[in-house]
């Protein structure tokens, strides 16, 4: 069984009326349990409304979602799926460990499961000794990794997530980037990534979905072919570069595409 099902999606915004957007047509994709695919393409492509349809954020157009078997409606009331965005969407007044424990709440677990998860998290992203603190005594790089143990708190099997990393400075980025994927090889999580960054892409996924300008297509999906479990000397691989090349010329084709169709629209 797929960890996502995506066939013919397609959405379009404000239907109809003069300022109709058709933000995405004809996607088509399968991710397997475990597996890890990040989502790229131009600004404005459909990335995020992709996620936010696996996500049951919104409803398709056409076409169908299913997670772990389920439609994506089933799957979010059952908190299949845990999310993390560009902003951490941590609550101030809460503390790292009240924000991590919040789905739980919202789930139903009694107090002492909740703090114990909790702190299983924090063990996890290397967080344990600020549980007690507030976001904003800590760095940008930790809340998102609060961020990243709050969205795991459920256990869920399958991660969302919008460039997480996207506001962090390189040194923190890449640190971010090698932790994330030390926690999916731990939880077994599948991940549906977006990023703007293709090095970033190609570091953490198995593969790399290119997208195309609005209407979002799907014109290319890139094996990335890193073999063995990723480390900072992954960054001087060969394959590593390799990748990077072939999901780039993909991005360059569909820049080139676009052009030609402005060119005989004239």
């Amino acid at each position: 069984m797929s960890a996502v099902e995506i066939s013919n999606l397609g959405k379009v915004f404000n239907a109809g009326s003069a300022n109709q957007v058709d933000a995405l047509v004809d996607i088509d994709l399968s991710i397997a349990p475990g597996e890890f695919v990040s989502l790229i393409g131009p600004s404005g492509c459909g990335k995020s409304t992709l996620l936010r349809l696996i996500a049951n954020l919104l409803e398709p157009t056409s076409g169908s979602v299913t997670v772990n078997g389920k439609s994506a409606k089933q799957a979010r009331l059952d908190q299949d799926y845990g999310m993390a965005f560009q902003q951490s969407g941590l609550f101030e007044w809460r503390t790292v460990a009240k924000n991590i424990e919040l789905p739980l709440e919202l789930k139903g677990w009694e107090k002492a499961k909740r703090r114990a998860r909790a702190l299983e998290m924090l063990e996890l992203v290397k967080l344990a000794d600020f549980a007690e603190h507030y976001p904003w005594q800590l760095s940008g790089g930790m809340q998102q990794r609060v961020a990243i143990a709050r969205a795991l708190a459920v256990h869920p099997q399958l991660l969302l997530m919008d460039e997480p990393f996207g506001a962090l400075d390189e040194m923190t980025r890449e640190h971010m980037q090698s932790e994330l994927l030390s926690i999916c090889r731990r939880t077994g999580s599948s991940v549906v990534f977006v990023t703007h960054s293709i090095p970033e892409a190609v570091y953490l996924s198995n593969r790399v979905v290119v997208m195309s300008p609005r209407p979002g297509r799907i014109t290319k999906i890139v094996d990335v072919g890193i073999e063995g479990e990723r480390t900072d000397a992954t960054r001087d691989n060969a394959a590593f570069f390799a990748g990077i090349t072939a999901v780039r010329e993909a991005l360059r084709g569909v820049e080139m595409s676009d052009h030609v169709r402005g060119i005989e629209d004239r």
